[in-house]
């Protein structure tokens, strides 16, 4: 146990433990073996493992009990891992482990990428209006190229990976589900009644009959990692441990979810994620271009766009509920879990907004 580490860490990460499972897998370090916690995400835990001249990385669900159906870090690995011989531009994967000795949950493991993820600013290289725009050209390119997935060649086949006739209508169900078991503990700091009306309206304007593609389910631009080129160019799509097959368009509303239009009211503070504004500047996309080159990429039509705006963001708000639960329950170091005490009712205002068409496409 090194002195430095915190309890949160020593409960995500046994180093002499996943030190015996690597050198059993991978065979010895050579002398160079460190673990370090990366904090940028929100969701599952990401450890980056120097093994040897191997730099990897772990993926692994938070401690504690977890919403059903949440943090599924093996079905992350079945669908990178189906992919690699495709145009979908994924890490290498190297391990899946559901060993709970190992690490107390599933995980597993892939190669690092080297790259920059646009989280909270624009690199100076990206700071012109050409490249900027080739930032919103290569992130709708890269969503195009998971939709136009055969996904049945590929071994991700209807029935098992996936259930698309029915899908976008149980997106409304399972994210109410998953707010409704929040609820259980965070109602006793706080009520959000207004999800309940966005609920309502979800469930009234379900689309009928959409396309059905591979989804990745959290498709936005900080879930992809720009290549050291000058020119702006993907080089990995990360974090797909809710993909499934189904709706396309619900990929499609939750991207433009966290691309800010000049024209749109400033963000919540409280919601952290949804703050970074940088893409307002002259010569990134807006939100209808980039509609617009995705049509023109998949050749489909995204119609009923109000609904897909607004199942995104209440996606957000539950998700952000379940993130204030875990705050509750001890079971997160995260700084921004906190904040979902304001940033939730902000999501929630955001979602009415939408239907009220104060906040248009």
């Amino acid at each position: 146990m090194s002195e430095g580490e915190s309890d949160y860490f020593r409960r995500i990460v046994d180093r002499e433990a996943l030190a015996e499972y690597l050198e059993d897998e991978l065979g010895p370090h050579g002398g160079t073996y460190e673990v370090e916690h990366h904090k940028e995400g929100h969701s599952n835990e990401t450890l980056f493992v120097t093994w040897g001249d191997d730099d990897l990385v772990i993926r692994r669900p938070p401690p504690g009990e977890t919403a059903e159906n949440a943090h599924d870090v093996l079905r992350e690995f079945r669908v990178m891992d189906a992919l690699q011989e495709t145009n979908v531009r994924v890490p290498e994967t190297v391990l899946a482990c559901d060993d709970h000795d190992v690490l107390g949950a599933d995980f597993y493991v892939m190669q690092r990428m080297q790259g920059v993820v646009l989280r909270d600013e624009e690199p100076e290289r990206f700071a012109t209006p050409e490249r900027r725009r080739q930032v919103g050209e290569e992130l709708v390119d890269g969503l195009a190229e998971i939709h136009a997935v055969d996904y049945e060649a590929v071994g991700l086949e209807e029935g098992d990976f996936g259930y698309p006739p029915g899908f976008t209508e149980r997106q409304v169900r399972r994210w109410s589900e998953q707010l409704m078991w929040a609820f259980e503990v965070t109602t006793e700091e706080r009520e959000v009644d207004e999800l309940y009306d966005v609920m309502s309206w979800l469930q009234d304007n379900v689309p009928e009959d959409p396309p059905s593609t591979l989804v990745h389910g959290d498709y936005k631009l900080d879930n992809v990692m720009f290549a050291t080129d000058d020119e702006p160019r993907i080089n990995a799509v990360f974090d797909w441990e809710m993909a499934t097959l189904g709706d396309p368009f619900t990929d499609l509303g939750w991207m433009l979810s966290y691309w800010w239009d000049a024209k749109d009211p400033d963000p919540p503070e409280s919601t952290d994620s949804l703050s970074n504004t940088f893409m307002t500047r002259d010569g990134y996309m807006t939100r209808q271009e980039l509609v617009e080159r995705y049509e023109q990429k998949t050749g489909l039509e995204f119609t009923n766009e109000k609904f897909y705006r607004v199942l995104a963001v209440y996606k957000l708000a539950g998700l952000g509920e379940m993130f204030f639960r875990r705050y509750l329950e001890g079971n997160s170091d995260d700084d921004m879990y906190p904040k979902m005490r304001h940033g939730v009712p902000a999501l929630a205002a955001r979602a009415q907004r939408i239907i009220d068409g104060e906040e248009p496409l």
